[in-house]
């Protein structure tokens, strides 16, 4: 029993009381404490802050890709601190996107088998794995792109072949990490905008680091890490 809210039936993302601490040089470097958050179906959040603010530590706690110090993080009604760590790896798997500043493509694969890559981890037969992913980058602008290997797209096309392998799997949150920081500014506004209009057309809620302020007004809220504190920008 997860004992979830009723109030909170459409949280996707509940984080309570979070704190993360590094050791470093035998001190202790609190990053955050007491830190709150709630992301809801169909809500994209911007988090700003200068770097070193802590921004993707957050997005790796909030993501399962770490353990914070203390406090709970919940995903899609699972409290993550109850989970075995194949039950985390399961519960990032089907419920959560990641996309970075840099894509992280497999270089030796092509578009359309880096976007099916997940869905075949994840038990989906090839076939329809390949099926959807053809779709998603068409979606995306891809279609004719299918065949390319990432050395063989721009950079505004390896981001979208990213944000289609962080959709595959249909996940209900997506945590993205300075999507478009790496791209020029006209580039940048227009995955941008790519990816708004996924995240919106799917109804999943989303976190998106950035330090373009222009962007991130576009979303539904932005929140500023400082201080180890969330507060509205």
């Amino acid at each position: 029993m997860n004992n979830l809210d009723p109030l909170e039936e459409d949280v996707l993302l509940r984080v309570r009381g979070l704190e993360k601490t590094f050791v470093q040089g035998g001190q202790k470097l609190t990053i955050f404490k007491n830190l709150d958050l709630k992301i809801e179906a169909g809500e994209i959040v911007a988090l700003v802050g200068q770097s070193g603010s802590g921004k993707s530590t957050l997005l790796q706690l909030a993501g399962l890709l770490d353990k914070p110090t203390a406090g709970n993080i919940r995903v899609g009604g699972k409290l993550a601190v109850k989970l075995s760590d194949r039950e985390r790896t399961a519960l990032r798997r089907d419920k959560i996107g990641f996309v970075y500043q840099f894509h992280h493509l497999l270089p030796e694969f092509t578009a359309l088998e880096n976007v099916s890559m997940p869905q075949i981890i994840a038990g989906v037969n090839r076939s329809e794995a390949r099926d959807k992913a053809a779709s998603l980058l068409a979606s995306l602008g891809l279609g004719k792109r299918l065949s390319h290997r990432p050395a063989k797209l721009s950079g505004g096309e390896q981001q979208r072949v990213a944000i289609a392998r962080a959709l595959a799997n249909e996940p209900q949150l997506l945590l993205a990490d300075e999507p478009t920081g790496n791209l020029d500014p006209q580039i940048s506004e227009d995955v941008f905008e790519l990816l708004l209009e996924q995240v919106r057309e799917r109804n999943i809620g989303a976190l998106v680091a950035t330090h373009n302020i222009q962007l991130a007004e576009q979303m539904d809220r932005v929140l500023e890490l400082k201080a180890g504190k969330l507060v509205p920008f």
